[in-house]
């Protein structure tokens, strides 16, 4: 009976392993990356929102954030549906992107 165990150990330790360095250990390090970055926001920032929406924060309330989108278009937003932060250089890249697309 337990050379049976032992067996079942030697196939599913590894299993096991696998299947946290492979899948739990990135999703985890990736929420962890995202809460930081949540908690370090700041009047200012510029960021994107789960449904893709570009703006740049200009408050903050309970569990809201408070972006602007245009020029007198403000929205406010749960803080958890903001997905990044936007650098420059991406903001350059897309801009030339779209810009490039109409061209032919």
């Amino acid at each position: 009976m337990s050379g049976a165990l032992t067996q079942l150990l030697f196939f599913f330790a590894p299993l096991a392993a696998i299947w946290y360095f492979l899948l739990l250990r990135p999703q985890s390090q990736q929420r962890k990356k995202l809460q930081d970055m949540l908690a370090n926001l700041k009047t200012g920032d510029r960021v994107v929102t789960s449904g893709g929406i570009y703006g740049t924060i200009v408050g903050f309330r309970d569990g809201t954030v408070q972006l602007q989108i245009a020029s007198q278009v403000k929205v406010d937003m749960a803080r958890s549906a903001i997905t990044g932060l936007v650098t420059e250089e991406a903001e350059d890249a897309s801009k030339q992107e779209s810009g490039g697309k109409g061209k032919k």
